[in-house]
């Protein structure tokens, strides 16, 4: 059963969905003998979910993801995903895990349950951070990490860059128009004027029409 029958039959989730709320993975136990490397924690209280990761790492790759989550079908599931995703990946290649790749894994998920119960990439980058602080190693990922700008609609600046290069979008009107951001909770719109207007500078061969 695809996605959109499984819609019509009454059922939101994906069946990979549903498997990792029903059997999540690497579930961080009261009881477990676990010292993490690195902690990220991050919630969106607008919706009361909140997640809690740790690393352990080795040789600049994560060995071991384990976590704690407070929330949907959509939390659980989505943060069992990336728990999976990043196990044996550098720490380069985890940081640069997004919604999208989290939602890619899982099949889909509502269009309502992005914004606030996706928040494996944040808790798993600010672990990341928390790693190389706590080793007072530098951070070279979080200067051209991923940054989400619209949370309601899951838009990163490399969304942005991506829409202007590949296809010329140059306006807010257009950007809007494709993306739908700022259309939720509209607290996006200034930063998202800003991006735009900064990938639209560091483009030579862009032309600001006259006036």
């Amino acid at each position: 059963m695809d996605y959109k029958d499984q819609i019509k039959a009454g059922w939101v989730y994906t069946d990979i969905v549903k498997d990792h709320f029903k059997n999540p993975r690497n579930i961080w136990k009261k009881d477990d003998d676990f010292q993490p490397d690195g902690e990220g924690e991050v919630g969106a209280i607008s919706c009361g979910d909140q997640m809690k990761i740790g690393i352990k790492v080795k040789d600049g790759k994560i060995t071991k993801l384990k976590w704690k989550t407070y929330g949907c079908a959509s939390a659980i599931a989505s943060t069992s995903m990336i728990s999976e995703m990043a196990v044996g990946m550098t720490l380069k290649d985890a940081y640069e895990i997004s919604a999208n790749d989290i939602t890619n894994e899982l099949g889909s998920l509502p269009d309502n349950k992005l914004h606030c119960s996706v928040l494996g990439d944040d808790a798993l980058r600010t672990a990341i951070d928390d790693y190389l602080f706590k080793h007072n190693m530098d951070n070279p990922y979080n200067k051209n990490a991923l940054r989400k700008i619209c949370k309601c609609k899951d838009i990163t600046n490399r969304d942005v860059k991506d829409l202007h290069d590949q296809l010329g979008v140059s306006t807010l009107e257009d950007l809007q128009q494709i993306t739908n951001y700022g259309t939720v909770c509209g607290s996006c719109k200034e930063e998202m004027a800003a991006e735009l207007a900064k990938v639209l500078a560091e483009d030579p061969d862009y032309v600001a029409p006259e006036n």
